[in-house]
């Protein structure tokens, strides 16, 4: 069964039923052989911020070295988002299998009149993948309530109930007190409920189990922020009796600490946590679309409130921040209460409205009625893009554009800032000239021949009313589109555009302003198609040469040659003079199985290095995972950091911006490398690329701007040989990132897989080098500079840029 098939058939499935209840899971559950059975589990009930404790709770109990199961909901483009296993979603393989093994088990049922719900069945897929992966301990959100939602099949180790407001009261009953009494039957049987609940509900749940109160006062657990640190994190306090800690978070509010005390207490509950543990989990917590601010100039949030209760507090965190005019693009669900949610909000300046692409969303004209006088402008718009194009257009530096109502409007604004189009295997076809073609034949009409001649092909991620639209103006220009048959329910369609340059450039042009926010796609065709160039640096004319200074014992190729520093500063110079356009010096090995040191002992191995390079006329880049480190390094005198950890670190991007410098992100499950832990990638291409995307965010999020963003799609750390190759192959997609591209690919152990022995790789070395120059990738990290120096002078030769160094 092909992946698209299977989520066909699970989004075929009823969302609500009459009958209340886990005997339903509980049954298709043990036709999968009871797999929940063997899992510690914790559950998370409330109102609102289970999915924002769960995050953290789940980001905590990684970083105490556990393995561990996450399942939340919704998601916010495919559904396999919603279950993940340390931080990565489940493989569209194990979707489909499991969807070809469960589905004579659901018909079975339908049969008997017992269908299970959508819900009911990705619960049953959480609980088979948390089996298969083995993990210590899996996380659950709850979906409703408490006492019959599908996750309550288990008996928790520990849980928590994070507040209650009214909601699902034809469900849940009609007061607050029953409410709380459905939610705390989450409560764990040898454990006390954690709760940030207050008043009549805490009453309730109190009569119903023991509990342990978290809140900013008077409680088990106090929970305190302290304020915003920067526009993006809070200072936050957490103290029990036991142990304190101070860190920040990056989710805003008094309501976002309480959040995290709840996590801290269910932490402790389940593991040994140190606070230093703890304070570093619950700052790398990030949970996208909520509160997440995407720019600071205009200020635009983006925000999944989707109740009265929520909207309130998203109102109380906006108007903590200074700016002129707000901009609200609002869409929700047919069925919330949309007048109290608009009540609820900052009275804007200019209200867009606006549906998201899903059956139960609200009419915009309905919508309308309700903000009918609580803005000087109110507009209905025909998509989420547009209304976010429009807004975005309208607002002024010193505004504010806040887009919320429903986590479905929020998803589909994210597109915005992380679809891209991506260009496949193409290269321009750089050589048509004048000569070629004739001396009495022009240069500018030899460039429109080349145009006409230059094919291309892109994937551009897209929304399908949007996908039909490219479809056909692109085929009445003569291009052609393939749009997947992976779209439904909103989910983003993919479309193959194949034509020219100047086919691709009449689209740009042709798609319509002012609709489905093709403007927007406009842009980044026009832009994609002159090879996105804006934000890429030049460290030489053409592929730069970034040389490995391993000031270290133990690095796997010249660990200890040059660990002292007037030999390391010798070998730096020598690099310069063969070729090498940065110079990157390391203290600690990443090698499979080195062992870590701490940040004092690399910065004993790396400043005095650094600052005797300091008079090389080329930049100088700190090869470390350690935000100190790093902090030390540039303070020193470097100019970049290579980051191999992918921002392990939270305190990494605000280093560097501080200091202003450029920042090297690389893709890696592992620094130092586990040997032995691997992971299932659908497309390591797309995987990969859409996992930096996420982290070049968080570095633009800390005031770094794109231009100094550095990919690394980083060969090896985790990643099979063929994978590694394949990486290789396809890394012109990831111009798709609009920023720089490093490989570093320097006498790996992929090479293990042409017959090359660890001292023979420097062949296959070279010829990794000059298939990276020629697909345009940026800068090659090496060790032996003067050989690559020499094959990228060929490349550029060849390439008519001269043979200058």
């Amino acid at each position: 069964m092909e992946y698209h098939e299977s989520v066909e058939y699970l989004e075929s499935l009823q969302r609500s039923r009459p009958k209340l209840g886990t005997e339903t899971t509980r049954r298709l559950l043990s036709e999968l052989g009871s797999p929940h059975r063997d899992i510690d589990c914790v559950q998370i009930a409330g109102s609102n911020g289970k999915g924002s404790t769960a995050c953290m709770l789940e980001r905590v109990l990684r970083e105490a070295g556990l393995d561990v199961g996450l399942y939340t909901s919704p998601d916010l483009n495919d559904l396999r988002e919603r279950i993940r296993v340390n931080g990565r979603t489940i493989p569209r393989a194990r979707v489909s299998e499991f969807v070809k093994e469960v589905t004579g088990s659901i018909e079975q049922l339908r049969a008997e009149n017992d269908a299970p719900t959508y819900f009911e069945v990705l619960t049953a897929l959480a609980f088979s993948h948390f089996n298969s992966e083995a993990v210590d301990v899996a996380v659950l959100e709850v979906g409703i309530g408490g006492r019959y939602d599908a996750t309550s099949v288990i008996d928790p180790v520990a849980g928590a109930v994070t507040n209650v407001t009214l909601e699902h009261t034809d469900i849940l009953g009609d007061t607050v007190e029953a409410i709380a009494r459905d939610k705390a039957q989450v409560a764990p049987s040898e454990a006390p409920l954690v709760t940030g609940a207050n008043g009549t509900a805490l009453e309730t749940i109190r009569a119903e189990t023991d509990v342990v109160t978290v809140g900013a006062d008077g409680t088990d657990v106090v929970a305190r922020e302290e304020g915003l640190v920067s526009e993006i994190e809070s200072a936050v306090s957490i103290s029990t009796p036991r142990w304190s800690v101070e860190t920040r978070v990056p989710l805003p509010g008094q309501h976002q600490a309480t959040n995290a005390g709840i996590a801290a207490a269910l932490a402790e509950q389940v593991a040994s946590v140190e606070p230093e543990t703890l304070a570093r989990g619950l700052r790398s917590a990030h949970w996208p679309g909520r509160f997440e601010i995407m720019s600071t100039e205009p200020l635009v949030v983006l925000d999944g409130a989707h109740n009265p209760g929520a909207c309130e507090t998203i109102a109380t965190l906006v108007d903590r921040y200074e700016f002129d005019d707000l901009h609200l693009v609002f869409g929700a669900m047919r069925e919330k209460d949309h007048e109290t949610m608009a009540e609820a909000l900052t009275p804007a300046e200019t209200v867009l409205l606006c549906e998201p692409a899903v059956d139960r969303a609200e009419d915009v004209d309905a919508l309308a009625t309700v903000f009918d006088g609580r803005a000087r402008r109110v507009d209905r718009i025909d998509s989420v893009h547009e209304a976010v194009h429009r807004a975005l257009s309208r607002a002024d530096p010193d505004d504010c554009v806040l887009v919320t109502g429903s986590l479905y409007v929020v998803a589909e604004a994210r597109d915005r800032w992380i679809s891209r189009p991506i260009p496949m295997g193409t290269r321009p076809y750089r050589y048509l000239d004048s000569r070629q073609i004739g001396s009495d034949v022009s240069d500018s009409t030899a460039a429109v021949i080349a145009e006409s001649a230059d094919s291309r092909t892109m994937k551009v991620p897209l929304r399908e009313p949007q996908a039909e639209h490219v479809k056909h103006i692109f085929e009445s220009i003569g291009g052609s589109c393939l749009l997947s048959t992976q779209g439904r329910s909103g989910r983003r369609v993919t479309a193959v555009l194949s034509g020219t340059v100047s086919q691709f450039r009449a689209l740009a042009d042709a798609l319509p302003d002012g609709k489905l926010g093709l403007a927007t796609v406009s842009t980044q065709l026009a832009r994609a198609v002159d090879g996105g160039s804006r934000n890429r640096q030049r460290w030489s004319d053409g592929t730069a040469v970034m040389g490995v200074l391993n000031v270290t014992p133990d690095s796997f190729y010249d660990g200890g040659v040059y660990d002292q520093v007037s030999a390391a500063v010798e070998r730096a110079n020598e690099m310069v003079a063969a070729g090498a356009d940065i110079v990157d010096v390391g203290g600690e090995s990443t090698r499979p199985g080195a062992e870590p040191i701490t940040a004092a002992e690399e910065i004993d191995r790396v400043v005095p290095v650094v600052e005797r390079l300091t008079d090389l006329n080329v930049p100088i880049s700190v090869d470390t995972r350690k935000a100190a480190v790093a902090d030390a390094a540039l303070e020193a005198g470097a100019n970049i950091v290579n980051d191999v950890s992918g921002l392990d670190d939270p305190e990494m991007r605000f280093v560097a911006a501080d200091h202003d410098a450029s920042l090297v992100i690389t893709h890696s499950l592992d620094a130092p490398v586990a040997p032995d832990r691997r992971v299932e990638y659908d497309d390591v291409v797309e995987d990969v690329r859409s996992e930096l995307q996420e982290t070049l965010l968080l570095a633009e999020r800390a005031g770094l701007d794109r231009s100094q963003l550095i990919v690394d799609p980083g060969l090896g750390f985790g990643k099979r040989p063929d994978e590694c190759f394949e990486l290789l192959d396809r890394v012109d997609e990831f111009r798709a990132l609009d920023c720089p591209i490093l490989v570093g690919h320097s006498r790996k152990s992929m090479f293990e897989r042409v017959g090359s022995a660890p001292g023979d790789r420097l062949p296959p070395t070279l010829a990794v080098t000059t298939m990276a120059a020629e697909r345009g990738v940026d800068v090659v990290r090496v060790h032996d500079v003067a050989e690559n120096a020499a094959a990228l002078r060929t490349v550029r030769a060849t390439l008519g840029r001269g043979t200058s160094t």
